[in-house]
């Protein structure tokens, strides 16, 4: 019975060992990383572009508002 438990716990141990020591996973967490890095500077870039797009447009928008959109005959 005890031979049984320890047979499987050095067994349970030794995949553990050669699972960890496995390079296949680092990997696919590498290259997951390398996405959300990717996908993040995708996000900040975005939202800056937003913002200075916007900003363009306020700029317009306050040059239009002292125009006269009602300005009379001409000549």
């Amino acid at each position: 019975m005890f031979l049984s438990l320890y047979v499987g716990a050095q067994t349970l141990f030794s995949g553990l060992r050669s699972k960890l020591s496995r390079e296949d996973g680092a990997v696919a967490t590498e290259y997951a990383l390398l996405l959300v890095l990717i996908a993040l500077a995708i996000i900040t870039a975005a939202i800056l572009l937003g913002n200075a797009i916007a900003g363009v447009f306020e700029k317009g928008a306050s040059t239009l508002g002292g125009v006269d959109s009602n300005p009379g005959p001409v000549g």
